[in-house]
This record gives structure tokens, C-alpha cells and sequence, in this order.
């Protein structure tokens, strides 16, 4: 009898289906997987693009060194020297006249200045530093000088134009001192006083085949 039930009940069980119980663990080991997979992938690809649009971002806002050497040839750093000493011959000139100054000290750290400004804003026009139309003013006792006009190359027409807006030097023991650098104009025995620019300027852009904004830097 006891054969016969055990009988029985293996005879049961193998005429049963047999449940999904014993696949289950394994089908769910996979699923969870493929979801593990889905969302390492979706990690990724919002890492690569955030890392593109931070890559993106950096490049548009700084330039290599590389970079600016492509822009600016070694004939543009020679002219942009020579337009330098003609910025400073004019400032020289004009002291007896516009500047009404015995001496004009002009500090070289100023020219330096003036220097990478020409070059930095030449860079994106179309005939570079070539098609710069430069104007000269000195800011005195309240009021701006013009003291001339430079057209880098007359041949080229301009295709911008910057207004370099000089200061006098007025911070330091130089107004105590100014006094000893006196000297008298050959046009007028009257005794002028000499002046020193300061190191700090202002330079206006403005495009002359555009609409744009004038661009202002306080250098």
C-alpha cells in the first residue's frame, strides 16, 4: 500500500506541468542586466555629452597659444610694431602744439599695452591690422584732445576703426614733481609744463562694413 501511494505520487508529479518557479530567478538575473546595461549606457552617453558641451563651452571661450600663433603671422607682429612707433612719433609731435607741454613722457609699458590691443583687436577683420583706421585722443584737464589720425595702409580701405583715448599720468609723486621737467617752446618763450601718460587707456572698435556695437575696453 505504501508502494503503491508513493507510486502514485511520483506519478503526479511528472504529470504535472512544471511551474515557472525554478526559470523565474534566471529570467529576472537577465532582466535586471539588460536594465543594468540600458542604464549604464544612458550614463554614458550623458557624460560624453556633457563632457562635449563642457569641451564645447571651454574651447569657444579661451584660445591656445597655437591658435593665435595661426591668427597672427610674424608680418602682422612687424607691423604692428611699426604702427606702435608711428602712435608714439605722433604723440611726440603734437606736444608742443595739441598737448601745449614742454616733454612728453609716453611710458613704454603703455606702448606694450597699445601694442597687444592692436594686435588682439585686428585678429578677426578681413585685411587684419592693414585696415586699421586709428584715431589718437589725450584726455586733459576735463576734455579729450584729438591729436591725430593713422591709416595703417592707405592703399587698403579701412574696414575698422579704433579710438585710442589716452590719460595723463595723475596718480603718484608725478604731479609734485612735474614742475622740474619745464623747458620753453621755440614758437612761444611762455614755460610749459610736461606731462606723463599713464599706463591705463581706452580703446573704442568700431566695424566700418557693419552695423555692430561699438566695442569699449578698458585697458
Amino acid at each position: 500500500m505504501q508502494d503503491q501511494l508513493i507510486s502514485s505520487l511520483s506519478s503526479d508529479d511528472s504529470s504535472t506541468p512544471s511551474t515557472p518557479t525554478s526559470d523565474a530567478p534566471s529570467k529576472r538575473l537577465s532582466w535586471s542586466k539588460l536594465m543594468q546595461k540600458l542604464h549604464s549606457s544612458q550614463s554614458l552617453d550623458s557624460d560624453s555629452d556633457n563632457h562635449s558641451s563642457t569641451d564645447d563651452a571651454s574651447d569657444a571661450g579661451s584660445i591656445s597659444l597655437s591658435e593665435l600663433d595661426s591668427f597672427f603671422d610674424p608680418t602682422e607682429e612687424a607691423l604692428c610694431k611699426e604702427v606702435v612707433q608711428l602712435i608714439a612719433l605722433n604723440l611726440t609731435d603734437a606736444k608742443y602744439g595739441i598737448l601745449h607741454c614742454s616733454k612728453l613722457l609716453i611710458p613704454e609699458k603703455l606702448l606694450e599695452h597699445i601694442g597687444q590691443e592692436l594686435a588682439h583687436l585686428s585678429v578677426s577683420e578681413p585685411c587684419g591690422l592693414r585696415g586699421a583706421l586709428i584715431d589718437l585722443c589725450v584726455e586733459q584737464d576735463g576734455t579729450c584732445e584729438a591729436v591725430g589720425q593713422i591709416a595703417v595702409d592707405p592703399y587698403v580701405v579701412p574696414t575698422f576703426q579704433l579710438t585710442l583715448v589716452l590719460r595723463l599720468d595723475s596718480r603718484g609723486f608725478w604731479p609734485k614733481i612735474q614742475g622740474l621737467f619745464i623747458g620753453r617752446s621755440p614758437a612761444s618763450p611762455v614755460v610749459r609744463r610736461a606731462l606723463k601718460l599713464s599706463t591705463g587707456f581706452r580703446v573704442i572698435k568700431r566695424k566700418l562694413y557693419s552695423s555692430e556695437e561699438l566695442l569699449i575696453e578698458e585697458c
